[in-house]
């Protein structure tokens, strides 16, 4: 975790003071459930619940002494529990097993974590939506393989990221869901020392689902999959910074980044406005997505358990999430403050001298008798003469002076209206936004 790329809401849930304070809940429900079950004496969990009521500040450096001297980081804490409960807290851990405790903790921390991202990415898709409708009707480029195309609107380039990271949001609730899982279930996962009875009442208390069968460990195709989650969230940021990105070169400057008073952009050279922010966020896309390989590998676990992943989630589970909810953020600021020129993209669109109507003529043509080669073939030729004259020639007049050419002056110059391209933009907008 770097503080530089962290906020304090999502960094509090990865504490070890916030990972004490879930242990002890887990530990004191399932006292508090076998004591229902006449297991342990009800003042067993009396007592734990009367002490956790004092609001007790958690000892992390006493915790970690114990830990030093035992080598094992759950028995450090219920040894420094019982120092503060006294003699009942002997009845507590009953039938458990470290795992239990641990993994339940981390499904309690990534839902945690979940659900604050999935209020940014609600944040990020309201900004989208109201930038998309102030642009939907904007004039710009299409581009593929970055060379002009033909003309969209501004408006349906973030209608597209609208309708990706409403995809997103969709993703990463059924990953909640699915790693929000308790496991209460002993060693091996058999239950031999502990009724079900008790994960289930653990698992209603802290808000999760019961894991099916937990061998000794929640099994970790349920992380695999919520991190991968994470991984695409952080691909879909990269895609929408890259296209800011490569608007804000000063050749194309059809948007730009904010750029804020006293802001400089070099050290070296006072005129510059670099894309900063969306550069940042390429950067930590590429980190967050270096966390799913490690994900992955922790599914293939030994037999019914063994601790490889723990250390990778020790660093994984902290730093993708709080990676994420601060990129999610970043990139809704970028998007809300967002600098859009129409007349550069006007300026643009028509800078090589109508080549972005060609297919309109190619299809004009073959609907007049003329074969799709031929017609390919006239086209191409006058257009790559605009081409090669840097837009200083138009195609339009070009194809009114070639003889071969065997549409009329009125038919081609119908051909070359910009609002033809924009006449289902309402389509596309009802189908993203439920509205146009």
């Amino acid at each position: 975790m770097v503080p530089r790329y962290s906020r304090p809401d999502m960094v509090a849930i990865w504490t070890p003071e916030a990972r004490f304070r879930i242990w002890f809940e887990i530990e004191a429900h399932a006292t508090e459930a076998l004591a229902e079950l006449g297991v342990v004496p009800k003042s067993a969990a009396k007592a734990l619940w009367d002490w956790w009521a004092t609001k007790p500040d958690i000892d992390v450096e006493a915790i970690d002494a114990i830990e030093a001297v035992t080598k094992h980081d759950v028995i450090a804490f219920l040894t420094w529990v019982a120092e503060q409960v006294g003699d009942e807290a002997r009845f507590m851990h009953q039938g458990m097993t470290s795992s239990d405790v641990l993994d339940t903790c981390l499904a309690v921390q990534l839902a945690r974590a979940s659900d604050i991202l999935i209020a940014d990415l609600e944040k990020l898709l309201t900004v989208i939506e109201r930038r998309a409708f102030e642009h939907k009707m904007t004039p710009t480029i299409g581009r593929s393989h970055g060379i002009h195309a033909e003309p969209v609107t501004f408006g349906l380039k973030l209608a597209e990221a609208h309708a990706e990271f409403a995809r997103n949001l969709t993703r990463l609730k059924a990953a909640r869901a699915d790693v929000a899982t308790c496991a209460i279930s002993g060693a091996v996962g058999t239950f031999a020392n502990i009724d079900p009875r008790v994960e289930e009442h653990v698992a209603e208390k802290l808000g999760l689902g019961v894991e099916p069968v937990s061998t000794q460990v929640i099994p970790r195709d349920r992380h695999a999959m919520f991190f991968a989650t994470l991984g695409v969230i952080a691909s879909s940021i990269e895609r929408l910074a890259t296209e800011i990105r490569h608007l804000q070169r000063t050749e194309v400057l059809e948007a730009e980044e904010y750029f804020s008073p006293g802001q400089k952009g070099s050290s070296a050279m006072p005129h510059k406005r670099n894309p900063v922010l969306t550069e940042n966020l390429t950067g930590l896309a590429r980190m967050i997505r270096g966390y799913v390989t490690p994900a992955l590998e922790n599914v293939a676990l030994w037999h019914e358990r063994d601790i490889s992943h723990s250390s990778v989630e020790r660093y994984i589970g902290p730093d993708a999430t709080i990676t994420l909810d601060f990129a999610l953020a970043r990139l809704t600021g970028v998007i809300d403050k967002l600098l859009v020129y129409p007349e550069r993209m006007e300026k643009n669109l028509n800078k090589m001298g109508g080549l972005v109507h060609s297919q309109r003529v190619l299809l004009a043509l073959t609907q007049a008798g003329v074969s799709r080669e031929d017609s390919y073939r006239l086209v191409q030729r006058n257009a790559m003469k605009v081409w090669e004259s840097d837009g200083q020639l138009s195609l339009l007049q070009l194809l009114k002076d070639d003889p071969e050419v065997t549409l009329s002056d009125a038919e081609l110059e119908e051909k070359f209206d910009l609002g033809y391209h924009l006449k289902h933009v309402d389509t596309i907008f009802r189908r993203v936004f439920g509205r146009a």
